[in-house]
């Protein structure tokens, strides 16, 4: 007896804390593991079918990207609009992104991005697929899911690249965004937070309310004319009509249920920064964003990262408001732990773009081709 009660005060160990960490996580995600699941073997059965193949792999990718995506461009319009009815919210972005989308299938002889996809390794349309194309959107799925704000551009486009310079034109374009985003930042709210501590207390007048939705709006077509290629490289580069009904009502019907959902997980992301929730703020963070995303597509035809750019914004608008409470002394989170969140973002984003890149390497013949003659082998 005397033995059973030593066993019982016995802490269990690490290792089996994990294991029940990990049980207890399973147990809460039971359906959504199982919906991976289905889809996994759903993949594994279509990608000898080109016909097939294409749509399935463009439906999971307009789900999974702009489920990921959505912190970027409609996390503080859903923060902001909590008190809203979910299906207001969704018709309004719903219809920007038909009309978006339609500007450039007219426009561009039936391209749907805006020619991000007419750049030298990304301009060949897919003809078949491998499973490994078709699970990265899973893959994707299973990181938002995680709250984890990867780059879609990397994880989705990089498996189809069939020059290795273009992936490496992406990242350098990408992580340049994020740094001058991140100063950006960090020299407009350095300016602006002296005097929104005073311009943002008490309740926001009437003009803010279609400031906002005018503001979100014009981001998210924005954001579109960028990241509309990430979803688009599974299908022909020029598409029918009957192609460009399909595609954009799928993409319209998805964002339904990501309002429904209230931006689901990765919406916490948005939610933990200071002051997103009024809607002064979140319009000021959106006019931002969207002037460097518009400055980013005008400068060139290569695909962007915006997930990099918008961390590099937050990053840059997290230390610049710390910074000045602690200048004003005034009791708030100190510099620290704005740090620590920059760095929190930062390697979640480093994290997807290492599971890109190796994606990409296992998936695409051509670029583990010419990587491989690079080294000598």
């Amino acid at each position: 007896m005397a033995a059973n009660k030593a066993n019982q005060d016995v802490e269990p160990s690490e290792l089996a804390k994990l294991v029940y960490q990990i049980f207890d996580l399973a147990k809460a995600e039971r359906t959504f593991l199982i919906i991976i699941g289905l889809l996994v073997v759903l993949v594994g059965a279509i990608y000898p079918y080109p016909q097939i193949a294409m749509w399935v792999g463009f439906s999971l990718a307009a789900y999974s990207a702009v489920a990921n995506d959505s912190i970027q461009t409609i996390g503080t319009f859903i923060a902001s609009n909590k008190k809203r009815q979910w299906y207001f919210l969704w018709l309004f972005m719903g219809l920007i992104f038909v009309a978006t989308v339609a500007y450039s299938w007219i426009t561009y002889n039936g391209d749907v991005t805006y020619q991000r996809l007419a750049v030298k390794g990304f301009s060949e349309s897919p003809t078949e697929f491998n499973f490994l194309q078709l699970a990265a959107p899973i893959v994707l799925l299973v990181l938002t899911r995680a709250r984890m704000p990867v780059s879609t551009t990397f994880l989705l486009l990089s498996s189809f690249s069939t020059k290795n310079e273009a992936i490496v034109s992406v990242i350098t374009k990408s992580l340049g965004g994020y740094f001058m985003a991140f100063f950006a930042a960090i020299l407009i709210w350095f300016l602006v937070t002296k005097y929104a501590r005073k311009a943002f207390s008490g309740k926001p007048s009437n003009i803010w309310l279609p400031l906002q939705w005018i503001t979100s709006g014009a981001l998210w077509s924005f954001w579109i004319m960028q990241d509309a290629a990430n979803i688009a490289i599974y299908l022909p580069r020029q598409l029918s009509t009957t192609q460009f009904i399909i595609f954009a009502s799928t993409v319209f019907f998805g964002l339904g249920l990501l309002f429904y959902l209230k931006g689901d997980k990765i919406q916490s992301i948005v939610d933990e920064k200071a002051g997103v929730s009024d809607i002064r703020a979140a319009t000021l963070v959106d006019f931002v964003y969207a002037g460097l995303i518009y400055y980013l597509k005008v400068q060139s035809n290569i695909p962007i990262s915006t997930t990099w750019v918008f961390i590099g914004l937050l990053g840059g608008r997290e230390l610049a408001i710390a910074i000045n409470k602690k200048r004003q002394k005034i009791k708030a989170r100190k510099s620290k732990k704005a740090l620590r969140m920059i760095f929190k973002d930062a390697s979640k984003a480093f994290i997807g773009l290492v599971i890109s890149l190796l994606l990409a390497f296992l998936a695409n013949n051509k670029m583990r081709e010419q990587i491989l003659e690079y080294f000598g082998y």
